[in-house]
């Protein structure tokens, strides 16, 4: 039996802005109505980042719980993922949502460099974001920006600094990190498979990357995220009107793909996550 696609949608993330499309929700009172035509349309996770009141970056612990409530009242049964990201904040603020417990977390094992600056992520901050997530019992979305990220998280679990089975995101198309590349997207997928034989992965592409990165892990039998903090445009000469809007073209290639789109249910299920009442 074919297995169901989770959709992941990345509603806001912490660098667009109205002012790259006005569809990109800021305050938390969007999010969660952007959140909920996403959850509507397909989508199984809601990937989450807050802006402070000038509509900047924020890892304020009171703004995730007022997000993550919304999308809980609104969107029952979706998996709300919180954001532990480094443009948010630094050190172990990045964590300071994690009590909230929500069912999953971002969570980046290595550093790499991003289109001006490099994205840190040092061993020690890696492993007290890796204890919070065990402590709060939220399992993580490893996010994959380099080859020697998925060897370190299968590390991870091997000691049990991470709680099994993982699930990776390779993410590419980021500029000065991993290119959207099909061969490497595919040793990546067969590394992960040697390495951790039960774990679940996921493929996002940023910019023009999304769709095709949308397209190739659809077909390759993995998961895949779609949204406005990735990519603000349906092409080079349209904008998405809505998060929406994103999810649905996903749905559309998992039609073309005979891959059935995971259901909520389904997606806890397949995690491994907490069944809940809707």
């Amino acid at each position: 039996m074919t297995q169901p696609c989770i959709i992941c949608v990345a509603i806001t993330g912490s660098l667009p802005t109205k002012e790259n499309n006005p569809a990109v929700p800021i305050t938390i009172t969007e999010q969660i109505e952007s959140t909920q035509e996403a959850f509507e349309a397909g989508a199984s996770i809601a990937h989450c980042h807050v802006r402070d009141d000038a509509g900047k970056p924020t890892s304020d612990p009171e703004r995730f719980a007022a997000l993550k409530a919304g999308i809980e009242k609104h969107c029952p049964g979706m998996i709300v993922q919180l954001s532990t990201g480094g443009r948010s904040g630094a050190g172990k603020d990045r964590g300071g949502m994690l009590p909230l417990a929500p069912d999953m977390a971002s969570l980046s094992v290595g550093s790499n460099n991003f289109p001006t600056r490099v994205y840190e992520n040092s061993p020690d901050l890696v492993d007290w974001l890796a204890s919070e997530m065990q402590r709060y019992n939220v399992k993580p979305e490893i996010e994959a920006f380099d080859l020697s990220h998925i060897v370190q998280a299968t590390r991870m679990a091997q000691d049990k600094r991470l709680t099994g089975p993982l699930y990776v995101q390779f993410v590419m198309g980021v500029k000065n990190a991993m290119p959207a590349d099909e061969p490497i997207l595919d040793f990546y997928i067969e590394t992960l498979k040697r390495l951790a034989p039960d774990a679940q992965w996921c493929a996002a592409g940023i910019g023009a990357a999304q769709l095709q990165l949308n397209e190739w892990a659809i077909a390759k039998g993995g998961h895949t995220r779609t949204g406005l903090e990735d990519n603000v445009r349906l092409d080079r000469d349209t904008l998405a009107p809505s998060n929406a809007a994103l999810v649905r073209r996903a749905v559309q290639l998992c039609e073309t793909y005979e891959r059935p789109v995971a259901s909520w249910q389904q997606a806890r299920e397949i995690l491994g996550l907490a069944s809940v009442s809707a």
